[in-house]
């Protein structure tokens, strides 16, 4: 890891980038982990320490896609990702690229960098040349017989220190003295941050004007020891808007009992430079707290304003999961690990027992005890889920005072027991252990409720959506055939492939009837619209198509037909539909369309073509249409690919181009059967890993 570290700072010298980041995919999954981090603290990352490559995200979209993403300012941000705007809405240049692995097998990670707004609006090219540079080392550090295959599971982030400054002369012992005099010798407060907000310098001034002493300062964050700082609207917010825009902030504060002080904030790649300076005073609102208060000893747990970001993307991220996996992947995988806990445990309530939906870290016999208990057993989880009452334990021996048959497990010492409400019902119950004592304070607690209520509306609306996509994609599978039938002369294979999101369900369809011995009719199509009604009109359309082709319709005069029985049938959706009627006998081919994407034509030699074919209009709008018919040659080794737009409409390219990529893999396939064909087509298709429409393929090659 340590060169993949030396190689992320180099290159963020190189480009001038205040932040960067390397997020690895390992070998068989589809989470990336953000493996390296340097120039922000890992706190302020943690919403995005592993991110799902089926995820709306930058990250996932640069590796997904294999292509640069470019994001200039909060605006653009908001526009495109808008969960990422609401967790850190702040402007700031952000540039994510895929890294490869090197033997073209596929993604290896992806790399981050980000500036402050003043930047140019492009990669200059050396900047190019440089970050080519790094993605291809880092391409060959991740090869698994290069330690890659360890560097692949970071429990956490590698957080770096920031690249080195270049100083105009070196730095001595005696220059440091002499800067510390000077800050002595000043009339106002000054403060050091460093990427993590916790103190690193304060002169006497500083100390004078937040009435505290560095002892208790050094080495904590301002706002978790000075009780007047804990509003996260102060310091805490402006100095996360300071180290990710890396533009200058300022505020005003009120120090007890009524001291107004000014605090400005200058940021660089190193930390943040704190002034402060007196704004006046103002009556005191209230009785100046106790000495013990105002010196409250430094805490890790999440409140604050990293309680709210953190809530905030959690909430906008659970809007966009739909089943129960995205829902408990996204929970395991991507929140939880930003709240502290080092494992946890989501459970529902199945026919009186107890059911572990999901989750994470070394804690299999805690999770092999819960699964099938009885939601009435003596067990905190099951007491939780049947009371609705949480429970927190800050140590093992607290649980085994509550419960003496608890038992211990190596790894964990505190826990928090959730309940998952949603509607007024409690559905289920959530698991939080520690691997250390840990102290709920209550707005920690307050804080995980919420965690856990958030949790609990996503649920109830994965089980909800779970029920009603299986009865969805029921319902379609039996409208399409089961097989294709045999015919002699022909090798075959069909694929159809679901949108990747939505219960809603397509109209896409696809079907080969077989006529006699040397001839069959090949056809494809797709309804407008996505719900039970397009899949409904889906199975009438064959159902004509299948009518009228048996009794040795020709092809146009199939889709006239068809056509009037669908503007008869006043359904106000139009379908697509081509027809292919394959003569083996004659050797050839037939075809009419109705305004479906025209086939693919692979010659025996090889050479790929889409087939160009008089156009008709679509299915159900004008009932005089008319759609007339090609017919080519059919010759043994040629190969016919119908397919609908799905596998080659990407939003914002070119339609052409797409289909042109699919001829390309097409006519790269050669020597295998069409069920590898099809398997290919379908894994490398322009739309593979981010379709967002139904697929329907057909391919025959005549053998």
């Amino acid at each position: 890891m340590m060169r993949l570290e030396t190689a992320l700072a180099e290159l963020m010298l190189e480009v001038g980038a205040s932040i960067g980041g390397v997020f690895l995919l390992p070998v068989g999954e589809r989470t990336l982990r953000l493996g390296v981090l340097c120039g922000a603290s890992q706190e302020i990352a943690a919403p995005w320490a592993r991110v799902s490559l089926d995820d709306r995200n930058p990250v996932s979209d640069a590796v997904r896609r294999r292509r640069l993403v470019w994001l200039s300012g909060r605006e653009e941000f908001a526009r495109r990702y808008p969960r990422m705007a609401l967790a850190l809405p702040y402007d700031y240049v952000l540039a994510v690229l895929p890294i490869l692995h090197d033997d073209g097998s596929g993604p290896a990670g992806g790399l981050t960098l980000a500036w402050p707004m003043s930047r140019p609006s492009r990669l200059s090219a050396d900047e190019h040349e440089a970050i080519a540079a790094f993605r291809r080392r880092a391409s060959l550090l991740l090869r698994p017989d290069s330690g890659g295959k360890q560097m692949l599971f970071p429990d956490r982030p590698h957080v770096l220190p920031p690249p080195a400054l270049v100083l105009a002369r070196p730095t001595a012992v005696d220059e440091a003295q002499a800067a510390v005099r000077f800050a002595e010798r000043l009339p106002v407060g000054c403060c050091a941050l460093d990427l993590d907000g916790r103190v690193v310098f304060a002169n006497s001034t500083a100390m004078d004007l937040m009435d505290a002493d560095f002892t208790g300062l050094k080495g904590a964050r301002p706002w978790e020891v000075l009780p007047w700082l804990r509003d996260p609207t102060l310091l805490e917010d402006h100095y996360r808007a300071a180290v990710v825009s890396r533009q200058p902030a300022s505020f005003t504060a009120v120090r007890p009992p009524g001291t107004r002080l000014t605090f400005d904030l200058y940021p660089d790649t190193s930390g943040i430079s704190l002034q402060i300076t007196p704004a006046g005073t103002e009556p005191a609102t209230g009785p100046e707290p106790a000495p013990s208060d105002r010196r409250a000893p430094a805490s890790t747990e999440l409140t604050g304003a990293s309680a709210i970001y953190q809530l905030t993307h959690l909430a906008a991220a659970l809007t966009e999961a739909v089943g129960l996996d995205e829902v408990v992947d996204l929970v395991g995988d991507q929140i939880v690990p930003a709240f502290g806990p080092s494992a946890m445990v989501l459970m529902t309530a199945q026919e009186g027992r107890l059911s572990v939906v999901g989750h994470r870290g070394d804690i299999t016999g805690l999770v092999e005890r819960i699964e099938g208990a009885p939601v009435t057993s003596a067990v905190p989880a099951a007491q939780t889920l049947a009371s609705g009452k949480p429970a927190f334990y800050a140590g093992f021996a607290d649980l085994r005072r509550a419960y003496p048959q608890a038992i211990p497990a190596e790894g964990m010492d505190a826990r928090a027991f959730l309940p998952l409400i949603a509607s007024d019902r409690i559905i289920g119950s959530f698991i939080l252990c520690y691997d250390h004592h840990h102290h709920f304070s209550r707005a920690e607690r307050a804080t995980l409720m919420s965690l856990a209520g958030l949790i609990a509306q996503a649920l109830d609306r994965a089980h909800l959506y779970d029920a009603n996509h299986q009865l969805a994609r029921a319902l379609q599978a039996s409208l399409l055939p089961r097989s294709l039938p045999r015919v002699e002369g022909l090798d075959m294979a069909a694929r159809y492939q679901p949108a990747g999101r939505g219960v809603d369900i397509g109209g896409d369809f696809y079907d080969l009837i077989r006529i006699d011995g040397t001839t069959a009719v090949a056809t494809i199509g797709d309804v407008q619209g996505h719900h039970t009604t397009a899949a409904a009109l889906m199975g009438q359309v064959r159902t004509g198509v299948h009518a009228h082709a048996t009794i040795g319709a020709p092809p146009g005069d199939i889709l006239a037909r068809t056509n009037r029985l669908l503007v008869d049938l006043d359904s106000e959706l139009f379908t697509s539909c081509l027809i292919a009627r394959l003569d083996l006998e004659r050797g050839s081919a037939q075809f009419a369309t109705a305004g479906h994407p025209p086939p693919l034509i692979r010659d025996p030699d090889g050479k790929t073509r889409e087939l160009t074919l008089s156009p008709g209009v679509l299915l159900g709008i004008d009932p005089d249409a008319d759609y007339p018919t090609t017919e080519i040659p059919l010759e043994p080794g040629t190969v016919l690919a119908l397919y609908t737009d799905g596998l080659v409409e990407v939003p914002g390219a070119d339609i052409d181009e797409t289909t042109g990529e699919l001829a390309d893999q097409l006519a790269r396939a050669t020597g295998r059967t069409m069920d590898e064909v099809a398997d290919m087509l379908e894994k490398n298709a322009p739309t593979a890993g981010e379709r967002r429409d139904d697929t329907a393929l057909l391919l025959i090659q005549v053998v």
